[in-house]
């Protein structure tokens, strides 16, 4: 399958990287990132793209921009893995509008626009006859959507409870296990590469929050937005609080949860016993899920990084390919 790039940043030179090392079956035909592009309807040279961004700190061509790229390359899948804007989405929900326009499959990573505009997104892709996959938005490389449609096909999905923010994990691990301060564990964090300069989104609960917003809607179509979930982060935590919790055998994690038959849809710091699956390590993510056949089931796996998330991304791809055929 042919498809273009859009967005080279971490996660976006993770995709180039796996594509070129593993040769999937997929041919990139453009990349673009902030200031470039470049097109080629034959197939680009990655190694020679990546090491130009390397050099230069842009991908191609100057004049070429990321929605020439989207309008003007010969290409079946569009990647968009630009970084999230939560409040508008754009520039990515533009780019994905634009390619479902031209009957264009959507693989992207990209929390924005799923989180803000899934129920328009899904229908235009439906109606144009393409698909919309985005297992890289939530979990990273851990497969939820893909068990979600797939593996859970046919039983009622009850309740889903999950740590969805390895950021906010390694914090209260590493407050747990040393008794460091909030302050400690997050510029320890910083140092590790595991919290932005600015960590307003991770330790407040609004990524784990975006993320919940986004398996609601696919799971129960509910029109779920971001200000309907009740949000409590981990910045106001103590030692004290995590050292109690340690005398009773339990510790604290930020658990996102949602239960739409008790109008439950949460995110906050919530106790837990040590030996329940959702208490993982680090900066791992883990996501119960709770139906009425399968009863529980868990799923835990590394919900960040370049090369995760390029395994689900490109198994949304080599997804598009086995159940749509190479065009729509």
């Amino acid at each position: 399958m042919k498809a273009v790039l859009i967005g080279l940043g971490s996660v976006g030179r993770g995709v180039a990287e796996m594509i070129a090392t593993k040769n999937p079956g997929i041919t990139i035909t453009g990349i673009a990132d902030s200031k470039s592009g470049c097109i080629c309807n034959e197939g680009i040279d990655i190694a020679a793209v990546l090491e130009h961004k390397r050099r230069t700190g842009a991908c191609g061509d100057p004049a070429i921009s990321a929605m020439d790229v989207i309008k003007k390359a010969d290409y079946d899948v569009l990647i968009e893995v630009t970084p999230t804007n939560a409040l508008t989405g754009e520039p990515a929900l533009g780019y994905i509008r634009a390619a479902l326009a031209k009957k264009k499959h959507i693989v992207t990573s990209n929390k924005g626009p799923i989180a803000l505009a899934y129920k328009e997104l899904s229908a235009l892709a439906k109606k144009k006859g393409v698909a919309l996959r985005y297992e890289a938005t939530v979990g990273g490389a851990i497969p939820i959507m893909h068990t979600l449609e797939d593996g859970l096909n046919g039983n009622e999905i009850i309740a889903i409870y999950g740590v969805l923010n390895g950021t906010c994990n390694y914090i209260l691990t590493r407050m747990a296990a040393e008794g460091l301060t909030y302050e400690q564990a997050l510029m320890e964090a910083r140092e590790m590469g595991y919290a932005e300069a600015d960590p307003t989104y991770d330790v407040k609960g609004i990524d784990a929050a975006i993320k919940l917003v986004i398996l609601a809607n696919t799971i129960w179509g509910n029109g779920t937005k971001l200000a309907d979930v009740d949000l409590t982060g981990i910045d106001l935590l103590t030692p004290d609080a995590l050292r109690l919790a340690e005398e009773g055998d339990c510790t604290i994690r930020l658990i996102a949860e949602a239960i739409p038959k008790k109008k439950i849809l949460r995110v906050s710091p919530r106790l837990i016993e040590k030996s329940h699956p959702l208490v993982v390590e680090g900066t791992l993510n883990a996501l119960t899920i709770e139906t009425d056949m399968a009863k529980e089931i868990t799923l835990t796996g590394r919900g960040a990084g370049s090369i995760e998330t390029a395994s689900a991304i490109i198994g949304d791809i080599l997804y598009i390919r086995d159940h749509y055929g190479k065009r729509a």
